[in-house]
């Protein structure tokens, strides 16, 4: 049995191209959640024996983490510049190193939908930053590094 631990996730910026990609590791990244969901469409008949009957549809997937407020961290400011510009950035949200075999995770051009910055009085400075696929040339994929 085998098992990962939350802190070996690892979340990249690509600084390169779709066919030549540039990984950036994103190390001032806090707690993240990657959320996949399919929508529904019901399929209940009356065949169904009273039993409802659904299927998945579109499939549609974001990530949420928090950063340490740090205007000097990279990659920090790589996504408050593609909030603030409304442009895309390419990011893989991975379960291990994005260079490993066996490593996997979420590869998709990515909108910066949520930029929210939170100060609490004991605490350090943080952004609470939401990301989702958006329309772009490569479809979302799921990768696996062989």
């Amino acid at each position: 049995m085998s098992h990962k631990l939350g802190m070996e996730g690892k979340l990249f910026r690509n600084a390169g191209t779709y066919g030549t990609p540039d990984w950036k590791e994103m190390k001032n990244v806090k707690d993240l959640t990657l959320t996949l969901e399919k929508g529904e469409a019901d399929l209940t008949t009356r065949g169904n024996a009273g039993w409802k009957a659904t299927v998945g549809t579109l499939k549609e997937g974001s990530i949420e983490f928090e950063m340490v407020w740090d205007t000097e961290d990279e990659g920090f400011t790589a996504l408050q510049n593609a909030w603030f510009g409304d442009t895309p950035v390419e990011m893989a949200v991975m379960d291990g190193p994005i260079t490993a075999s066996g490593s996997q995770g979420l590869r998709a051009t990515m909108s910066v939908i949520s930029f929210s910055r939170k100060e609490p009085l004991e605490e350090a400075m943080t952004a609470s930053i939401s990301i989702k696929p958006t329309y772009a040339e490569h479809a979302p994929e799921w990768m696996k590094v062989t």
